[in-house]
């Protein structure tokens, strides 16, 4: 398997209650990062990566997410009537993203069988995933690498990022050896929200997987663990000690991740990306200051 990866699975069917009521009726993909929904920056990543055909992977009540990547002749015909042309822009650049695909996973069953549901969609070609709530910094990419690294080294490649030990049991955790690649390592074990205090390290796995396709065989017959769902981490776990197809190796990510699914996280992704943009920064950073120096 030499060809360049194409396809990207973007899992978006949970029920994002930690935003109750925010998501009672709206996606949490949907929720806004400054003025983009979080999910549009998850597409753009894979578009920035070379990823041009997208499979969303939805549930019921997300039909939010298809319109936001579809034509909508009515505003952009208001738009152009006005001759708004910047707004214009902005709401035909998502249209025109990628070439968008979507499939429900019905049972919400786990991480692992939404991924499952996109066998039909990739066939026998690696892919990439990308979780929904995951927003990497588009100055620091990521994606990029564990693509060269899945081509370089033909196997599959997960994220990692060192976690605070006192958070590794919210987490997927990986005990690993290293390569000759400093941020390279080769992932010998996986174990999915360890108790507290039992983390086997604070290499923690973080919401990207560029995958190899011996995965569906896997996961097709995963048994339901953690929680009772069907996971990633467990399948992953026994892709690591199949030698045949290379096994699993992880790259270690030190720069900058928000975690739009968490509360505080989803705020300082908004100040974060908002202070660097050259619309927003200039005015927003003296505010900032300011109001820092007024907190005791």
């Amino acid at each position: 398997m030499t060809q360049r990866l194409t396809k990207a699975v973007i899992p978006a069917a949970g029920l994002g209650t930690r935003f109750l009521p925010a998501t009672k009726a709206m996606p949490k993909e949907m929720l806004p990062v400054v003025d983009k929904p979080a999910i549009q920056y998850v597409v753009e990543e894979a578009v920035a990566a070379g990823l041009t055909d997208v499979l969303m992977i939805t549930g019921r009540n997300k039909n939010a997410l298809e319109n936001h990547f579809d034509r909508v002749g009515e505003l952009e015909a208001t738009l152009e009537a006005k001759g708004d042309t910047e707004k214009l822009a902005k709401v035909e650049y998502s249209t025109g993203l990628a070439d968008m695909h979507y499939v429900r996973q019905g049972d919400p069953l786990g991480l692992g069988h939404a991924v499952l549901r996109a066998h039909m969609h990739v066939g026998r070609e690696p892919f990439a995933v990308l979780l929904g709530d995951d927003i990497i910094d588009p100055g620091d990419p990521l994606l990029d690498r564990m693509i060269a690294v899945q081509e370089q080294r033909q196997t599959s490649v997960i994220a990692l990022m060192e976690v605070d030990s006192a958070q590794a049991h919210l987490y997927g955790v990986a005990t690993v050896e290293p390569t000759d690649e400093p941020d390279v390592v080769r992932v010998t074990s996986l174990v999915e929200k360890p108790a507290p205090g039992t983390a086997p390290s604070n290499l923690a796995v973080i919401g990207r997987y560029v995958l190899r396709p011996e995965i569906f065989d896997i996961l097709e017959h995963t048994q339901p663990g953690k929680g009772g769902e069907i996971q990633l981490t467990d399948a992953l776990l026994e892709l690591a000690g199949d030698t045949e197809h290379g096994g699993v190796y992880g790259v270690v990510f030190r720069g900058r991740r928000y975690d739009t699914g968490d509360r505080l996280d989803y705020i300082k992704a908004i100040v974060q990306l908002a202070v660097e943009r050259d619309d927003l920064g200039p005015e927003l950073r003296p505010w900032l200051r300011q109001f820092a120096s007024s907190l005791d």
